[in-house]
C-alpha cells in the first residue's frame, strides 16, 4: 500500500518540511494522522490537510462526496471541518480499508455524519443523484478520466471538484518512453485527464503543487460534456 510518490516531493524540501511540521491537527483527528504517518499508511500529506482545512472553511459545503476512503482520515477531516450540518458520502472497494475506516469513524464519533458506500466507484457513482457541493477524488489514478464525467454530473454548478495525486512526482510530464511499463497506463490516463480539465471551456481549473499535486476544478455550467 506504500505510495512511493509520497517520498518524491515536487517542491523544495525545506519548504516541504516546514509545511509538514506546522499547523498540527488537534485531538483524535491529529492522533489518527500521526499514527497513519508512523505506520506508513497512505493518507493525504499534511500540507494538503492544512489547505483543505482552509478551503472547506471558506466553502462551507453541506453535501460532500469522496472517492477513495482508505482508512477514513480525509473523510473524517472533511466532516469535522465542514461541521455538524454537513454530510460526507465516501466510496471504497477494499474490505481491509473499509473495516479500518468504520472503526475510525466510530472512534471519532462521526458515524452519523459519514456514509460509507462499499463497492467500485464505477458501479456506485451512476446510482448517486447529488448534487454535491464538494467532491474529493483520491482513488485509482488511471481511473480519474473515467470517473470525471460522473463526478461532474453529480457536482452542483459552482461546486468544486478536488483531485489528489495528479503529478506522480513530476513524472507525468516525461515522455511515456521514460516511464516504466507498469506505470504507463497511469501516465497516459493522467495526461488525458490533465488535458481535459485544463482546456474544457466550462471548467475553471487550478493546479496546486501540494503533496503530489492537487487539481481544483470549478463547474461553470449545469451540464458538462466530456469528449473522450
Amino acid at each position: 500500500m506504500l505510495n512511493e510518490m509520497m517520498h518524491r516531493p515536487i517542491v523544495n524540501e525545506d519548504v516541504l518540511h516546514f509545511m509538514r511540521t506546522q499547523q498540527a491537527l488537534p485531538g483524535k483527528l491529529g492522533e489518527l494522522e500521526a499514527q497513519a504517518q508512523r505506520d506508513g499508511v497512505p493518507v493525504i500529506p499534511h500540507e494538503t490537510v492544512s489547505f483543505l482545512r482552509f478551503l472547506l472553511g471558506q466553502l462551507q459545503p453541506k453535501a460532500i462526496l469522496e472517492l477513495g476512503t482508505a482508512i477514513g482520515f480525509s473523510a473524517s477531516l472533511m466532516a469535522t471541518i465542514a461541521g455538524v450540518n454537513s454530510h460526507v458520502t465516501t466510496i471504497d472497494r477494499f474490505p481491509v480499508m473499509i473495516e479500518q475506516a468504520k472503526k475510525n469513524f466510530a472512534k471519532l464519533e462521526l458515524e452519523s455524519q459519514i456514509t460509507l458506500l462499499e463497492g467500485d466507484a464505477a458501479d456506485v457513482l451512476p446510482t448517486l443523484r447529488g448534487p454535491y457541493d464538494f467532491i474529493f477524488m483520491d482513488s485509482a489514478k488511471a481511473k480519474y478520466i473515467t470517473f470525471l464525467p460522473e463526478c461532474l454530473r453529480l457536482l452542483k454548478k459552482g461546486g468544486v471538484l478536488a483531485v489528489d495525486d495528479i503529478f506522480q512526482a513530476g513524472t507525468v510530464f516525461q515522455p511515456i518512453e521514460a516511464i516504466p511499463r507498469k506505470n504507463r497506463s497511469i501516465h497516459r490516463h493522467l495526461n488525458e485527464f490533465l488535458q481535459v480539465i485544463t482546456t474544457h471551456p466550462d471548467l475553471t481549473t487550478s493546479l496546486v503543487p501540494l503533496g503530489d499535486g492537487l487539481a481544483l476544478i470549478t463547474k461553470n455550467a449545469e451540464t458538462i460534456v466530456i469528449n473522450n
